[in-house]
């Protein structure tokens, strides 16, 4: 069976005005792609028709076939997203007739809490990192900026001297969507900040590299050694959850909420163009003062 080409001419069209006109993220556009020849290639083998002819019974047949792979309601809601926007956008330049997916429900969505921790094991895991050597310093750094700005962990690699201002305690951070936002910072971020840039200045680095976090080569940090950096650390010290790099951006959204901070400024600050994405952080703070309350309360 031939496959869906991904440089077919309709897919390439749909990516590039939801990169250009949306402004999605390159991750974003990579997951519309995959979703799309997934649904493409399973049509093609299984009715032998491409997404230009298929029915809507035949979709409700790839929503079927998904559920039995033990795909999650989650997964199988981005999925049909994608496939809703392809065919919108094939409606809107009369490569088809009728949007087969227009009246399909979407199926009911998981509620899954973000997983997060207290701020006494936070506290573990800033202090696991040894200052006594670059690596350490620069990885302290990293670990106080994230529980301090709520950034993502792309947004933190992708730092760069011109993006950070040390004197008034301020990153400012390129998010999804390429929107900016700039986020405070406290005194202890600021504080491991200055140590590792004044340990990265001593090293002989290339003057040609503008990203803040690197490693001993003097190469941009990538995404995948910092989170293997955190599992090494989270291993040495005695906390019971897995512990990621974005388990500090829960920690502080939740962190915040628990100490009074409004829904919107959190918001804000985790550069959510939702407020609906950002509630779920209540049910976190919600959940830990009922727990606060059955444990130390008389008649909890």
């Amino acid at each position: 069976m031939k496959k869906y080409h991904e440089k077919d001419s309709d897919l390439v069209s749909f990516l590039d005005s939801m990169f250009i006109e949306k402004g999605l993220s390159k991750n974003t556009i990579k997951s519309y792609k995959s979703d799309i020849l997934d649904a493409f290639n399973w049509s093609m083998l299984n009715h032998k028709v491409t997404l230009k002819k298929i029915k809507k019974y035949e979709i409700e047949g790839y929503i079927t076939y998904l559920f039995n792979k033990n795909y999650k309601s989650n997964t199988v809601n981005r999925k049909i997203s994608s496939l809703k926007a392809f065919f919108l956008f094939l409606l809107k330049k009369g490569q088809i007739s009728e949007n087969p997916l227009s009246d399909l429900p979407s199926p009911k969505q998981e509620k899954k809490l973000p997983v997060s921790i207290s701020e006494d094991d936070v506290d573990l895991l800033l202090n696991a990192p040894k200052q006594d050597s670059f690596i350490g310093c620069r990885d302290r750094a990293m670990l106080e900026l994230l529980y301090a700005t709520g950034m993502r962990v792309s947004e933190l690699i992708n730092l760069k001297f011109s993006d950070v201002d040390v004197t008034r305690s301020i990153v400012k951070v390129l998010g999804k969507g390429s929107k900016e936002r700039l986020i405070p910072f406290g005194e202890s971020a600021n504080e491991f900040l200055r140590i590792y840039l004044e340990n990265r200045s001593k090293r002989s680095l290339s003057k040609s590299i503008q990203y803040i976090f690197v490693s001993t080569k003097g190469s941009k940090i990538t995404r995948e050694a910092f989170w293997h950096r955190i599992k090494q650390y989270s291993s040495n010290i005695d906390i019971a959850i897995s512990i990621s790099p974005h388990t500090l951006r829960h920690a502080f959204a939740t962190h915040l909420l628990n100490r009074g901070a409004d829904l919107r400024s959190v918001q804000l600050l985790l550069g959510h163009s939702d407020l609906s994405t950002t509630q779920i952080y209540t049910h976190i703070a919600k959940q830990r003062l009922s727990d606060a309350l059955k444990k130390h309360h008389p008649r909890g």
